[in-house]
């Protein structure tokens, strides 16, 4: 949910391994499936195909035990409803108690945005497509500019202002 944006409880959690497509390289959410009914892909990041080796030998375990289980997410073969209790856990011990699941989806749109990924390409934006957004104003209301942004841009700034004189359009 970092990475993708995707929401836990319509999208993360009922996901299935038919839906992994390691060849090809994405993950692939089902029109119908997601809040707005239509169907999304995001590529297998090099950090996604990472957890690749150990969902294997796990797999081979299933087999093992003559069982398959379908979703990718679960507790004992059953697919995970809910994780509220160990998030809150989870973020207690990292010492950001407090912190929102729903969180991660900003996460994932402040990420896309500083890695620079198109909100304009076709008339549908690039990382909108991939987090699931359908129109910019509520994918802006998630892009949530931090100081550390602001910073950045000021570096950025620096680099492209820094050659001297850049005002000559102006006199």
């Amino acid at each position: 949910m970092y990475i993708t944006g995707w929401r836990s409880r319509s999208e993360v959690f009922p996901l299935t391994w038919a839906q992994v497509d390691w060849a090809d390289g994405f993950v692939r959410l089902e029109p119908g499936m997601t809040k707005n009914r239509e169907g999304r892909a995001f590529p297998l990041m090099p950090v996604l195909r990472a957890a690749r080796a150990p969902l294997r030998a796990y797999r081979r375990c299933e087999r093992a035990q003559d069982r398959i289980i379908p979703s990718v997410f679960h507790r004992s073969g059953r697919q995970i409803q809910s994780m509220a209790k160990a998030w809150r856990a989870a973020c207690k011990k990292a010492g950001v108690p407090g912190r929102l699941l729903h969180d991660l989806w900003r996460t994932a749109v402040r990420n896309l945005e500083r890695a620079g990924v198109s909100r304009s390409v076709a008339m549908k934006s690039v990382a909108m497509k991939m987090t699931g957004h359908r129109t910019e104003s509520l994918y802006r209301r998630y892009a949530i500019v931090v100081e550390a942004d602001l910073v950045q841009a000021g570096i950025k700034l620096a680099a492209v202002t820094a050659n001297g004189d850049n005002f000559g359009s102006l006199r």
